[in-house]
C-alpha cells in the first residue's frame, strides 16, 4: 500500500526508500514550517522507482563533550548509558528512540536511519569520565538508545574502542543489540565476563525472516541473532534474550517460540517490552502497518489502543513498557509462563563494580519480567 498523498512528508521520504524501515520523513515537532508533496509528483516518483529510491547513509561528526548519560527514570534499573551513535541504520520502524533525532533538527523518519551522528571521541571521553575522582564504578549500558553494533560500527569500531577502555580499567558493561557483530568482540567480552564485568542482551522480535526484514531492514536475521546467543554463551558471557517490542497481532504469538529458541541457544535470562509509540512515531508506525498489513492494520491499532487506556501511547513510568488492560495482561501472562517453562527466569549473575575491593557486587536487571 502506498502512503496517502496528503501524508505530511518531505521529498526525501515521501515513498519510503529501499532497505529502509520508515516510509515517511515527517517534520520535527519543533519545526514551524513543513513541506508536502503534490499528488502528481508522488505518482511520477512511484512510476520511476516502484520500490522507492536508494538513500546512502550520511555520517555527521558529533562534537559532544561527554558520553555518559545519567538515567533517572524510576522504571529503568540502571544508572548510566553510553551511545556511540545518534540515529541507527538498522531502521527498525518501531524504535522509540526515533523522536530523539528531532532535537538535532532532523526527522524521526528516514533521517533517523540515514543521517547518523558519530562520536569518534567516545573512547577518549569515556576514559576521562571513569578515571575521574568520584566515579563510583557502576555498570554502564551500551547503548540504551541506538544500537552500538549498527552496520557503520564495522568500519568505525567506536564501540570496540570503548570496550577496550572498559576492559583495561575493569569497568562493567551490559550491551543491548540486535546485530551479530557483537561476536567480533568476544575476545574482550569473554575475558570481561570471566571477571563478572560483562552481560549481553540480544533483541529478537520475530523468528520470521520476512517480518524481520519489514520491521528491521538492516538488523541481523533472526538466525544470526540466535547464533550470536550461542557464541556468547559458549564464551561464558551471560546472555539475555529481549522479546521486544511485542506488537499485538503482529508478533505476540511468537513469544513461546522465541523464548524456546533463545533458551536452546544458551540464553539464561529474558526480558520484554510492549510496543511504545511516543510522539511522531505513531504516524510512522501506522503508515508502515497500512503499507505492509492493510488487512489487519485497523485491528492492530485497536489492540494497541486497548492496551494503552484508549490511546496509542501512555508515557507514565512503569506503564510505558508494560501497558494496561486485558490485552496487555494476556501478553504478559503468556510471556511469564514460557519464561519459566524454558528456564529463563533465573536472571543473570551480578556485574562486579569497577573496584570490587571497596564496593559490593551489584546486580542490574535491564527489564522486569
Amino acid at each position: 500500500m502506498r502512503p496517502p498523498e496528503s501524508s505530511p512528508t518531505n521529498p526525501a521520504g515521501a515513498l519510503g526508500a529501499r532497505g529502509r524501515g520508515a516510509g515517511l520523513n515527517p517534520p520535527s515537532r519543533f519545526d514551524r514550517v513543513s513541506l508536502s508533496i503534490d499528488g502528481e509528483a508522488l505518482d511520477a516518483r512511484h512510476d520511476e522507482n516502484p520500490d522507492g529510491p536508494r538513500l546512502a547513509t550520511q555520517l555527521i561528526e558529533d562534537a559532544t563533550r561527554t558520553v555518559l548519560n545519567r538515567v533517572d527514570s524510576p522504571d529503568l534499573p540502571f544508572a548510566w548509558t553510553l551511545n556511540p551513535y545518534r540515529g541507527c541504520e538498522h531502521g527498525c520502524v518501531y524504535c522509540y528512540a526515533r523522536p530523539g533525532h528531532e532535537y538535532l533538527g532532523l526527522s524521526c523518519g528516514i533521517d533517523f536511519e540515514t543521517k547518523i551522528h558519530v562520536k569518534r571521541r567516545a573512547p577518549e571521553l569515556l576514559r576521562k569520565a571513569i578515571t575521574r575522582q568520584g566515579w563510583c564504578g557502576e555498570p554502564i549500558v551500551m547503548s540504551g538508545v541506538t544500537d552500538p553494533y549498527q552496520p557503520i560500527e564495522r568500519e568505525l569500531k567506536i564501540t570496540r574502542a570503548c570496550l577496550e577502555v572498559m576492559h583495561e580499567l575493569g569497568q562493567p558493561v551490559s550491551i543491548i543489540t540486535k546485530n551479530k557483530m557483537i561476536v567480533r568482540d568476544l575476545d574482550l567480552l569473554g575475558e570481561m565476563a570471566s571477571r563478572g564485568k560483562a552481560h549481553a542482551n540480544i533483541s529478537i522480535t520475530t523468528l520470521d525472516n520476512d517480518l524481520a526484514h519489514k520491521m528491521e531492514p538492516r538488523a541481523s536475521s533472526p538466525r544470526d541473532r540466535l547464533e550470536a546467543i550461542r557464541r556468547l554463551s559458549a564464551a561464558g558471557v551471560p546472555t539475555r534474550v529481549m522479546v521486544a517490542p511485542v506488537i499485538p497481532a503482529i508478533n505476540d504469538r511468537e513469544i513461546p517460540a522465541i523464548l524456546k529458541a533463545a533458551a536452546d541457544a544458551g540464553a539464561t535470562g529474558a526480558g520484554t517490552v510492549l510496543l511504545r509509540l511516543p510522539y511522531q512515531l505513531k504516524e510512522l508506525f501506522l503508515e508502515w502497518l497500512a503499507r505492509h498489513y492493510p488487512d489487519r492494520a485497523a485491528h492492530v491499532e485497536s489492540l494497541i489502543s486497548q492496551s494503552r487506556g484508549g490511546k496509542l501511547y501512555d508515557a507514565r513510568p512503569g506503564v510505558r513498557g508494560r501497558g494496561e488492560g486485558p490485552i496487555a495482561e494476556q501478553i504478559r501472562q503468556s510471556y511469564r509462563v514460557f519464561v519459566k517453562r524454558h528456564g529463563l527466569d533465573k536472571g543473570l549473575p551480578p556485574l562486579v563494580a569497577m573496584d570490587p575491593g571497596e564496593r559490593q557486587d551489584t546486580q542490574h536487571t535491564l527489564f522486569a519480567s
